[in-house]
């Protein structure tokens, strides 16, 4: 990944990015698809496992981000959170206060018996509480992994 330029802004403490990923409340997400850029935002979860930051996203069985997740492959991403305009007296003067995070990693579909794992893990980013699962409603909805290979996270705040 391309050197950061404001490293005065980088955060590099793991539990610093996860201080910022907790306070994040979406995921964008960016395909390329034949060509053409596809983003979309997305609900999530993530953990670390085997030193890995994972992240774990719920959807319906079929469209167009179905598809691409399936194929795999790498893709973009990148959350934000904490913005606050700061005024100045000049229009050059403006600043905005953000958190940040972007990457890369690759995709792919969850397993269906590691699937009630992964949607506890995207529940639990939302939610203390302890709900059940409808196992007709697991067996029909579809969890994706993305797998991340290189991160930053930035600060202005």
């Amino acid at each position: 990944m391309q050197e950061m330029r404001r490293k005065d802004r980088q955060v590099t403490d793991r539990a610093e990015i996860y201080k910022v990923l907790d306070e994040c409340g979406v995921c964008r997400v960016g395909f390329c698809d034949e060509g053409q850029v596809y983003i979309v935002p997305l609900n999530f979860g993530y953990e670390e496992k085997d030193g890995k930051l994972i992240f774990y996203f719920h959807s319906a069985a079929q469209g167009r981000k179905v598809e691409l997740f399936r194929k795999g492959g790498s893709v973009g991403f990148e959350l934000d959170c904490a913005h606050r305009l700061v005024r100045a007296e000049t229009a050059c003067g403006y600043t905005e206060l953000y958190k940040s995070v972007i990457g890369t990693g690759r995709t792919y579909e969850v397993p269906a018996q590691e699937r009630l794992a992964a949607m506890k893990t995207v529940m639990a980013y939302y939610t203390d509480a302890d709900l059940p699962y409808d196992p007709a409603v697991l067996e029909r909805v579809r969890l994706f992994a993305l797998e991340v290979e290189e991160l930053t996270c930035k600060e202005h705040i």
